[in-house]
């Protein structure tokens, strides 16, 4: 059965490299637009093209999981591996797919390091503008005590220095 999914197998690793590298460059457009401050409807934008490429990189996690279901393997790097090897066994030239899998390794772990990077950068950019608003509606810089009981109490004393 190798035989007839090994091409399938190339296929679709090819497929998931190209969604791989197209979710990288959706993440560095959104670290740039972050960095330029660009406005909500841009960010909005690259969100939006972003689930749209994790739903494809989904499809193809799925389809992969179905080819090494026909070996009796799981998708995960051990299965893969295992996969890899039983083609070899068959005289299956593996070095292509091979290097596409490793490929879409080190794509995904940069893309989840600038992940983190961009969803830090919101979180601060959130931060800000929550606190902005809450100057604006005259509470104070958020002081917080502790009870007895160990829980937080926040200061809530409002003065509302604008009113929309």
């Amino acid at each position: 059965m190798i035989n007839k999914t090994h091409p399938i197998t190339e296929k679709l690793l090819t497929n998931g490299l190209d969604l791989s590298q197209k979710l990288l460059n959706l993440l560095t457009s959104e670290a740039e637009s972050l960095r330029q401050h660009a406005d909500s409807k841009t960010i909005s934008d690259i969100a939006s093209s972003k689930k749209e490429t994790v739903s494809q990189l989904d499809q193809f996690s799925r389809q992969m999981t179905q080819v090494l279901a026909t070996e009796k393997l799981e998708m995960s790097p051990s299965g893969i591996d295992e996969y890899f090897k039983k083609a070899e066994t068959v005289n299956l030239n593996t070095s292509r797919s091979t290097s596409l899998w490793q490929e879409i390794i080190s794509v995904s772990k940069q893309c989840k390091l600038l992940n983190e990077k961009n969803g830090a950068s919101i979180n601060l950019l959130a931060q800000h503008t929550h606190r902005s608003l809450q100057l604006l509606k005259g509470k104070s810089q958020q002081a917080t005590t502790y009870g007895r009981d160990g829980s937080t109490y926040s200061d809530r004393l409002s003065n509302t220095l604008v009113s929309v």
